[in-house]
């Protein structure tokens, strides 16, 4: 959608001297589409974000050289931008902390990659191998196009071990269909420091279309598993992309935070509880979740669907819980 339609709901920041933390966004530059910092920073609106994390989408790869070694591009772009805008006097941090992409199915060859990463960047402090897979043919795989039952592979969890070597964390971009994959992965390396990505992105289109309530009950009781092991956190979000089946993106204008903060209660509501607030982080997930609305009304409502809770949680809720798992100084 366009910034004209986004702009017929618009709304003042509440709550304007939170410091809040976006542990996931992304930059890019595709054809027909492009969201560089500027872009990013612009759609701040009156929050306050002092932190931010930047999440692999595919850009800037190295053009020649080993193949494995070419994602380390993005790391060194990112780095660049990053650098660049720590030049502004009390501006945001953006991108202090970096989630790179590395084969993992590389096994302990995986290594020299991840190796690189960091020499690129200071700012690595998670690697992400999106393994999101549905039995249907109507669900659109992760751009890695994974094939079913990756999490379980030997030379998957080879590369997993590099990670936990190098004290690097991992983003899981799945589909709840995989919840028990990423439960035995996590209780397998009770070590590993690992996020689960959009809440384990619950689906209302396709096979899941017109069935919220019931799809809502599959996914809590399958998010349940992943909760039970202690090294698994959560990112609250994502709901706002076309795939959760909101719909909103065909409206003649997109929802307020009231509405929005309402729909995302039961989602939110959930993964609190059984994760507690100091495993769960609020992300924007931006410009995917611009489909739907402007990123300060999706900041308001994550300020109201979390204004009922203790300070301690709202805050653990809103950054502090990010700025620990990605371990950004402040």
């Amino acid at each position: 959608m366009s910034d004209a339609w986004r702009a017929l709901t618009a709304e003042s920041a509440l709550e304007p001297d939170i410091p809040l933390c976006d542990p996931h966004h992304h930059l890019w530059e595709y054809p027909g589409s492009r969201y560089l910092a500027d872009d990013f920073v612009g759609e701040f609106a009156g929050h306050r974000i002092e932190h931010t994390v930047f999440v692999e989408c595919l850009q800037h790869y190295r053009t020649d050289g080993p193949e494995p070694l070419r994602p380390v591009g993005e790391t060194e772009w990112v780095e660049e931008v990053a650098r660049g805008t720590d030049r502004i006097a009390d501006g945001p941090r953006l991108a202090a902390g970096i989630v790179a992409f590395a084969d993992l199915t590389l096994g302990a060859a995986v290594g020299e990659v991840l190796d690189a990463h960091l020499a690129a960047s200071r700012r690595v402090r998670a690697v992400r191998y999106a393994t999101a897979w549905d039995a249907s043919e109507q669900i659109r795989p992760s751009h890695t196009h994974p094939p079913a039952g990756l999490m379980g592979r030997a030379d998957f969890r080879a590369g997993f071990s590099e990670l936990i070597r190098r004290d690097l964390a991992f983003d899981a971009w799945l589909y709840p269909a995989q919840f028990g994959e990423l439960a035995s992965l996590a209780g397998d390396f009770p070590e590993a420091r690992i996020v689960l990505d959009h809440m384990g992105g619950p689906l209302g289109v396709g096979p899941y279309a017109g069935r919220r309530q019931a799809v809502l009950d599959d996914w809590r009781r399958g998010l349940e598993t992943v909760a039970a092991r202690p090294n698994v956190f959560v990112k609250l979000g994502g709901q706002t992309m076309t795939s959760a089946g909101f719909g909103w993106h065909k409206r003649p204008a997109p929802p307020g935070s009231v509405e929005l903060s309402d729909a995302f209660r039961p989602y939110f509501d959930a993964c609190i509880e059984l994760f507690g607030a100091s495993r769960c982080m609020l992300e924007s997930n931006f410009p995917m979740d611009r489909a739907s609305c402007s990123y300060g009304v999706l900041w308001n409502a994550f300020k109201r669907v979390t204004s009922g809770r203790p300070r301690i949680e709202r805050l653990a809720l809103l950054g502090g819980t990010a700025m620990n798992f990605y371990r950004l100084s402040r």
